[in-house]
């Protein structure tokens, strides 16, 4: 009835603002109306909370198509990728990741997370153990951190010394480049996040039982030795954000606009077939996501 009243008045109106408004509204009643929107509203969720869930479900569905096709391309045409996500700790790294991956075929992908190395590993070239798990043909790999460990944690914790950190400093540039001109397609996101906002998710993991393995000694540190991190960060930017390899910043603090529009960049960056045929945008906000600028205002 609602639906036959709007018609009705679209069909005698001539302004076309008004009438892009009554669809708005057409819109918006469809995404009230969903299952979820529903189950939302049962729950207490105000509709405006509602309607932004509804339609960032909507929206990361049909991205998430566009990534199954992207995968697809890739494997058919023995593509290798590498997307690294950086970032501090809880910044939506993993939560990112986790939407990037769940809908993909698991035999053409994998997550990289590694652990501290072993006594082995320290001992080894510092790429060695990284290298090890670099995409074969056909083949997504996210790392969860990377080797960018050698840029922030490690010095600022003292996990390495100066002469390491400066060894890495001006290797990396030159091993990004040989990975590049090998034919990878190597993507940089650093997740950024506020102070403020580092410490509410800090809490949220500390009181959430299924959240509080997420927590570790150096977690907890982190607030503390904000300022330093920022130093390091902003050295390695600095350093090794080059034309052929460059840093991608991605504001955080909305972990599902992060989530989005950090897909939204990587299918916009890779030519794989089929992109005209999406159903939603595949231009990232250029105000959540943007390439590093050395003239930029402080990155967090």
């Amino acid at each position: 009835m609602i639906y036959e009243e709007l018609e009705e008045l679209k069909k005698g109106i001539d302004d076309k603002k008004l009438k892009r408004k009554i669809k708005n509204i057409q819109k918006a009643l469809d995404d009230l109306c969903t299952k979820s929107g529903l189950c939302l509203l049962a729950k207490g969720k105000s509709l405006e909370k509602t309607l932004k869930t509804v339609r960032y479900e909507e929206d990361l569905i049909n991205l998430q198509v566009e990534l199954i096709k992207l995968q697809n391309w890739v494997y058919e045409n023995k593509k290798r990728v590498l997307i690294i996500f950086e970032g501090r700790d809880a910044a939506g790294k993993g939560g990112a990741i986790k939407r990037f991956t769940e809908r993909l075929n698991p035999r053409r992908y994998r997550v990289v997370a590694l652990p501290k190395p072993t006594e082995v590993e320290a001992g080894q070239f510092y790429f060695q153990r990284y290298f090890a798990h670099l995409p074969n043909p056909g083949e997504i790999v996210f790392f969860d951190r990377s080797w960018y460990n050698r840029a922030i944690v490690e010095p600022v914790f003292g996990f390495c010394t100066e002469e390491q950190y400066e060894k890495f400093m001006q290797e990396v540039p030159e091993i990004e480049h040989a990975l590049i001109d090998d034919g990878i397609i190597m993507i940089k996101f650093w997740f950024s996040i506020s102070k403020k906002e580092q410490k509410k998710r800090f809490k949220e993991r500390m009181n959430n039982p299924l959240k509080q393995w997420k927590l570790s000694p150096v977690d907890l540190q982190a607030q503390k030795m904000w300022d330093k991190i920022t130093y390091y960060k902003e050295e390695m930017f600095s350093r090794t954000h080059t034309t052929y390899s460059p840093w991608i910043i991605v504001k955080s603090n909305d972990k599902k606009s992060a989530r989005l529009e950090s897909i939204r960049y990587v299918l916009s960056h890779i030519p794989y077939k089929g992109k005209e045929k999406a159903k939603t945008t595949l231009h990232p906000d250029p105000e959540i996501v943007q390439r590093y600028h050395r003239k930029s205002k402080q990155i967090d």
